[in-house]
Order: structure tokens, then C-alpha cells, then sequence
């Protein structure tokens, strides 16, 4: 006779909320599709297609976030669906808008072409140089398939915040990097240099994940269970039942900090910040785009309903170690970044010097703090890919790649003014200066930090952002203030995609700056639900949540 209390297979089929799963199915519907296209649509036709597929699946998946907000239920938190393995609440849904919409403006960039080509290698299983990739660019292969691993890491994207389980949690961490590495891979010029920038990310994401998953073992191990509202069930209770007397305590503090090492590499917070530098700089602009906002968004939205809900019960076991992760983060980026004379390597360390404004954030452990990130991570990601845009016009004297020693950009202020003002905009906000996105987004991360205590980790935060303040301006002195020079860049004429999307990040970035009251003050529910964060994001240890 099987014994009461242990589980057992269920012969019932689990009952699924289909409406609230929609917008993922959405897009993997899309995803699966754009695979078929790429095995039975002829090649002269398979572009338009995947364009206007991935376009038009973002597109849906967004209003379905949108729609589903007003569908939860009143006076709850939120839901889980799926057999409790994802969650449904407004912290879920607005981090999968703001991807989902980041990843409609980074399609524009990686559609954009010129001169008949794209920023991809015609044919990626090719050697570089070899007489096969040859023949391949002179045929105008075209590499389509960009397209349906742009849905898959977005699939991702949207899974890893949303997952109310490590397990869940897990396969969403890897069906989104997996997609990554590959495209990381795929530039046109320098391939040597992008597919090492791959193989880096491949190998040490790899190493993060195990991280991951062996802290989720212990989690497990200590819980009994890798359910979050079960694991932070236990947590309150000092473990589970065979630790009454207490002595699981190395278990769940082991468990801690490996699932922090694998959330950590996500943002690229320091020292797991490595990677960053080299895949931003290898890897095809737009698809570095991509990364700097749609997966910083993601793994943000992960690490807050970790530490928020899981472990929100034993915040003194991991705080800590936050401190000290933010302050190396700001302030050993930012001081890296003043000796950076690569733009796209800058604004690799300028992203790990956001993480750590961010991490102050979650040190403050209340809905203020939560809501502080929520605001900068969309701020910054509209800005980011503005910036990116604006790397993708600037090149070397031939108008061949990307040209990214900053100091031959020299009078680009001068020969292009407008789009030399746009660059300074958004440099601007990542400096946090007045009127702009980025100090609205500063001003709430620091403010909820303050209020929580973290007085000396915000001070380490404004010191930072002076050092920071220091490298951007003198990007914009270099091309207003010096004499162009021989060698100095060609720009290249913006197709309507890329000056799309420049546009939408100065729209962006001014408006979040001058009316964030719309945006701030909608993010949560009303305050009168409570400080703790997981008072506003789901906290449910049974198996499957749904609509009423």
C-alpha cells in the first residue's frame, strides 16, 4: 500500500487557462511556423515572409499582455496558470509588454538593410574566407533565419520572468540563451570576431546555467519542493519537515547564492560581468541591441521575483551579498569604462554599471524598489537601442563596417548634427542628467533605497554616476568640440527601420523624462496592498491559479 504522503501520478489531464497562456503560444506558434518557412518557402521569398511573420506575431503578443491586464482578478495579486508553473500578475505582464514591445523596435534594426544586405553572414555554416562563403555572398544568400530565433529567445524572454518555478525558470533560461548564442554568431564583417564572441557566451552561459541548477537542487533539497510559494512556505518555516531541528540552513544559503550566480551572469552584474565587453563588441549590432534590452529586461524581471518571493522570507541571508555585488558592479564598471575607446565595448560597461543602479533596487526589498526597477529597465532599454542605432550608421572612411574607435569620431557633430544630437540624448540619460529618462529611472531606484536604509549603497551609486557622467560627455565633446579628421567616419543614410527606431528611443527618452507620472504611477497596484513586494506579485503554493 502506497504510503498518505507520498505524491502519486495523476490519471486527470491538468486543467489550463488558455487565455491567459495565449500570448506565449502566440509567439511560439510563430516561432514553429517561421522554422517551416525556412524548410519549404523558396529563398527569394522567404524574407518578406519572416519579416512580416515576426512583426506580425510581436504585434499580437503584445495586445494579449495588454488585454489580459484588465482580466485579472480583483483584490488578488495575480494567478498561476499551467500547473502552477507560471505566473500571471501585473509585475509579469508589464515586464512581458516591455519586452515584447523592445523586441518589436531591435526587428526594425534586424530587417534594416543596405545595398541589397543585411547585417548577416549570407551563409553562417561557412568558414570565413573559405571559397563556399564566397560563392554564397555572391549569390546574395540571405541568412532568414535570424528570424525564427529572434521569436524563440523572445519566448524566453517573456517565460523567465513569468516562471513561479526553478525548473520552469531553467528551460525559459535556456530557451532564450540558446537562440542568443547562435545569432551572436552571424555578422557579415569580422566573423572570426563575432563567432569567438559566440563561443565565449555559449561556454561561460553554459557555466551559469549549471550554477543555476545546482542551487535550484539544493533549494529543492532544502524545500522539498521548487514551487515558489512552497519554497518561500518553507523558508518561514525554517525548511522543511526533516529540518525541524533547523540544520538546513547550509542548504538554502548554498542554494542562494548559486541560483544568484546564474541570474547575475544574466545582467552581467560584477564579477560575472566578463562576457559582456566581448559578445556586445562581436556580436551583430542589432542582435547586441537586442541583448542590451530585451534580455537585461528579462533577467531583471527573473532576479526580482526570485529574491521578492522564494526568498523573500530570509532577505537577511541574501542582502548582503547584494551590497557587495552592487558596489563592485558600479563602481569597478564605471572606473573599466573610463579607459574604453571602443563604443560598443562603453556601452558594454555602461550596461554593467546600470545593473548595479538597479541592484540597489532590489537591496531596498519593497514595492518601491520594485517599482523604481520596473521604470528604469524600460527607460533604459528604449534608450539603449537608440543608442545602438545610431552605432549602426557610423562607419569607416569606405563605408564598409562599423567604425568603433571613438576617437575618429571626431566632427561627427559637425558633418551630422542631427543625428549627433540624438546620440548626445540618450548618452545624456545614461548619465541620469534632468529632463531625461535616465534620471527619472535614477532618481526612483535611489529614492526607494534611501527609504529602505541603503543610504551608503546610494551614495556609491551617485559617485559612480559622476564617473560615468565623465565618459559620456566626452563622447559628445569628441564630436562637436574637435576638428574632424582624415580618416574620421562616413555616415551611411538611415533607412526608414533605423531611423525608426532612433526616433522612437529620443521619443521615448523625453517623454519618459518630462511625463513619468503616467508610467510611475500605474506600475502597481495602489500602495494600500503593503511595502513587501510580494504583496503585488504572486505568492501561491498550490498547484494552478485561474481566472474567476
Amino acid at each position: 500500500m502506497i504510503p498518505q504522503d507520498l505524491p502519486v501520478v495523476t490519471q486527470e489531464a491538468p486543467v489550463l487557462d488558455w487565455w491567459l497562456l495565449a500570448p506565449l503560444l502566440t509567439l511560439f506558434g510563430a516561432a514553429m511556423v517561421a522554422v517551416l518557412f525556412e524548410a519549404f518557402v523558396p529563398a527569394a521569398r522567404r524574407r518578406p515572409l519572416q519579416i512580416g511573420l515576426a512583426a506580425l506575431a510581436l504585434l499580437a503578443t503584445f495586445v494579449l499582455v495588454v488585454l489580459q491586464v484588465g482580466s485579472l482578478p480583483d483584490g488578488q495579486a495575480g494567478v498561476t496558470v499551467g500547473v502552477g508553473s507560471l505566473a500571471v500578475d501585473r509585475t509579469v505582464l508589464f515586464f512581458q509588454g516591455t519586452i515584447t514591445v523592445l523586441a518589436l523596435v531591435s526587428l526594425l534594426l534586424i530587417a534594416e538593410r543596405r545595398d541589397g544586405r543585411d547585417a548577416f553572414a549570407a551563409q553562417a555554416a561557412a568558414v570565413p574566407g573559405s571559397e563556399e562563403e564566397r560563392a554564397h555572398i555572391l549569390a546574395g544568400s540571405q541568412h532568414t533565419e535570424i528570424y525564427p530565433l529572434v521569436l524563440f529567445a523572445v519566448l524566453g524572454m517573456l517565460m523567465f520572468p513569468a516562471s513561479n518555478d526553478f525548473l520552469t525558470m531553467f528551460i525559459a533560461l535556456e530557451v532564450m540563451s540558446l537562440p542568443l548564442y547562435l545569432m551572436c554568431g552571424l555578422a557579415r564583417r569580422r566573423r572570426l570576431f563575432s563567432q569567438e564572441a559566440a563561443v565565449k557566451y555559449f561556454l561561460l552561459g553554459a557555466f551559469s546555467s549549471a550554477f543555476f541548477l545546482f542551487g535550484a537542487a539544493m533549494v529543492y533539497g532544502y524545500a522539498g519542493s521548487v514551487n515558489f510559494g512552497e519554497v518561500r512556505a518553507a523558508v518561514e518555516a525554517g525548511g522543511a519537515a526533516i529540518f525541524a531541528d533547523g540544520n538546513g540552513e547550509p542548504l538554502l544559503l548554498m542554494g542562494i547564492g548559486l541560483v544568484a550566480v546564474g541570474l547575475l551572469f544574466k545582467v552581467g552584474a560584477v564579477p560575472f560581468h566578463n562576457w559582456k565587453p566581448d559578445v556586445y563588441q562581436g556580436a551583430p549590432t542589432p542582435v547586441t541591441a537586442l541583448m542590451a534590452s530585451c534580455t537585461l529586461v528579462a533577467a531583471f524581471g527573473a532576479l526580482l521575483r526570485v529574491f521578492f518571493v522564494p526568498f523573500g522570507g530570509r532577505i537577511g541571508a541574501w542582502e548582503p551579498m547584494l551590497w557587495i555585488i552592487a558596489v563592485l558592479t558600479m563602481v569597478v564598471a564605471a572606473v573599466i569604462a573610463v579607459s574604453q575607446r571602443d563604443v560598443k565595448r562603453l556601452l558594454a560597461y555602461s550596461s554593467v554599471v546600470h545593473a548595479g543602479f538597479i541592484l540597489t533596487a532590489v537591496v531596498a526589498g519593497s514595492t518601491d524598489g520594485l517599482a523604481g526597477a520596473m521604470f528604469y529597465l524600460a527607460a533604459y532599454g528604449f534608450t539603449t537601442l537608440g543608442a545602438f542605432a545610431v552605432v549602426t550608421l557610423v562607419r569607416t572612411a569606405d563605408g564598409g563596417q562599423e567604425l568603433g574607435d571613438l576617437d575618429r569620431w571626431a566632427g561627427l557633430g559637425r558633418r551630422h548634427p542631427l543625428l549627433a544630437g540624438a546620440l548626445s540624448l540618450f548618452l545624456l540619460a545614461f548619465a541620469g542628467i534632468p529632463l531625461t529618462s535616465g534620471f527619472i529611472g535614477k532618481f526612483a531606484v535611489f529614492e526607494a533605497a534611501v527609504a529602505a536604509g541603503a543610504t551608503p549603497l546610494v551614495i556609491v551609486g551617485v559617485l559612480s554616476s559622476a564617473v560615468t557622467a565623465f565618459f559620456y560627455v566626452r563622447i559628445i565633446v569628441v564630436m562637436f568640440f574637435r576638428d574632424p579628421e582624415a580618416d574620421g567616419p562616413t555616415v551611411v543614410r538611415a533607412g526608414a527601420a533605423t531611423g525608426g527606431v532612433i526616433a522612437i528611443g529620443v521619443a521615448a527618452t523625453l517623454a519618459l523624462g518630462l511625463y513619468p507620472g503616467p508610467v510611475l504611477d500605474n506600475l502597481l497596484p495602489s500602495p494600500e496592498s503593503g511595502q513587501d513586494p510580494v504583496s503585488v506579485m504572486v505568492d501561491q503554493a498550490s498547484t494552478e491559479g485561474g481566472r474567476p
